[in-house]
């Protein structure tokens, strides 16, 4: 399908040269280029378009529960937004409805327990995760959920307030408040996806499970009670076809346009300043600005990680600081270029969030980037994944079931994306009794309509508002 025509701020495919990703670095030797077959197989059971977390825990449910799985990626393995995030894994509990906040929290013990069984070489740690506010209004809104959390026993532990007194040892001194999640790790993403792939390939024949890598799909075409997946090198059919490619998922299905929106973030590992001590924690934060929904994000990361390589040095983990620019990088697909104005942001944005120095040590106005890239966000509208089959309203055909989605993680795909891949495939499966998503993931022509009259939100105020406890 060349010579696409796309929609004011529909995703196009993924870009072939992409920036350098910090997590990119030490690229699996088995992955790169692999085609497990010389050709594309003419049929499969399922065919899945995008190898990054979400794909990659579909296909391991997939090819376990006995179908034949084909894997494309438009790029090499995990080239998109799983291998190029902020490298740090916290579910949502304190600005998160209940039910939300439990699959997050699940999610996560999910990660956890197949990191720590498999002894898998990814820096997973568990850290906690500190969220600093420097607004009185956010803060207010913040001790409001917290109170809120309360009449849930199973959750009122997963968050807590932070004693003002404690907030220098925290080392977010020049903050009002701050809330401290236990449950937040940081890893190497890559890696973690790149062990499943490589188990998969190890554990299964050809024909079970195929991974073709630099195969972008181009069109998908309804035939009968199959779909046809058209690619440069050929085309596949399958009975089921499913679309783990998040921000790029409106280029295949134009009509997800109006609920998915690409969005493009930046990263980079800076180097400490020196006398810098380690951060103990990661840190979420926005801005002073309560009139931006500006996230930032921050991990240290280095050789004293557990399972690190010996080449490790230190490097904080930073992103956000989008909105510094007219538009907020909205509506952009490609990864191929960074935009210096959010870089200057992102050199300069420690100085007056987090102390990295020791108490009575001034702090570094500017630190230098060993690593900057970017990568495209999936925002939905709602702020919620869509997960599940595709009604005709968004570009499925009733005549021809069998077209799934799992995407629009909103930049908060690491606890939710992988659990969100297992349950598709369950239902693929037609397996019962398995994940339960929340209500508000499940796809429907009704979501849909209601999603589009919505914008991407602002502020932090306009997310706790879409609260409903």
């Amino acid at each position: 399908m060349t010579g696409l025509t796309l929609q004011h701020g529909q995703a196009g495919l993924p870009t072939p040269n992409s920036t350098r990703s910090f997590w990119h670095r030490e690229p699996s030797e088995t992955l790169l280029g692999h085609r497990t077959t010389e050709r594309l197989p003419a049929t499969a059971d399922v065919v899945i378009v995008g190898s990054g977390i979400t794909g990659t825990f579909a296909a391991r449910e997939l090819a376990a529960g006995g179908r034949r799985v084909l894997l494309l990626e438009a790029r090499e393995a995990c080239w998109g937004a799983t291998g190029r995030n902020g490298g740090h894994c916290q579910p949502g509990v304190w600005n998160n409805n209940p039910n939300i906040a439990r699959f997050e929290l699940a999610t996560f013990d999910f990660i956890n327990d197949l990191v720590t069984y498999n002894d898998i070489q990814c820096d997973w740690e568990v850290v906690g995760g500190i969220h600093p506010f420097y607004s009185q209004e956010v803060l207010d809104a913040a001790e409001k959920q917290m109170k809120n959390l309360q009449r849930h026993p199973d959750l009122k532990d997963k968050a807590v307030l932070v004693d003002k007194d404690e907030l220098g040892r925290y080392r977010v001194p020049d903050a009002i408040g701050a809330i401290y999640q236990p449950n937040a790790a940081k890893c190497w993403p890559y890696k973690l996806v790149a062990w499943v792939l490589e188990r998969l390939l190890r554990d299964h024949s050809a024909d079970e499970f195929n991974l073709q890598t630099n195969t972008p799909v181009t069109h998908l075409q309804p035939a009968g009670s199959s779909w046809i997946v058209h690619t440069a090198r050929g085309q596949v059919a399958a009975k089921n076809v499913l679309l783990a490619s998040n921000a790029y998922t409106p280029y295949l299905l134009p009509k997800m346009a109006s609920v998915i929106v690409p969005v493009r973030g930046q990263v980079c590992a800076l180097q400490p300043p020196e006398g810098a001590t380690p951060l103990p924690h990661s840190y979420v934060w926005l801005s002073n600005n309560t009139d931006d929904y500006l996230i930032h994000y921050l991990i240290q990361r280095g050789s004293e990680d557990r399972g690190a390589s010996s080449s490790s040095v230190d490097f904080l983990i930073f992103g956000g600081e989008r909105l510094a620019v007219a538009g907020g990088q909205e509506g952009i697909y490609r990864d191929d270029e960074l935009d210096p104005v959010i870089g200057q942001h992102l050199h300069h944005g420690l100085h007056s969030a987090i102390k990295l120095r020791p108490p009575k040590e001034d702090e570094e106005s500017e630190l230098r980037a060993s690593y900057e890239w970017t990568g495209i966000m999936g925002f939905s509208r709602d702020s919620h994944p869509w997960v599940g089959p595709v009604p005709a309203g968004l570009g499925g055909v009733e005549d021809t079931p069998g077209l799934w989605v799992s995407a629009g993680y909103t930049g908060h795909g690491m606890p939710v994306a992988a659990r969100c891949g297992v349950a598709v495939a369950e239902m693929i499966l037609g397996r019962e009794g398995g994940v339960e998503l929340p209500e508000e993931f499940v796809v429907s022509e009704k979501r849909a309509e209601a999603a589009r009259l919505m914008t991407l939100p602002r502020t932090m105020m306009d997310k706790l508002k879409m609260l409903a406890d």
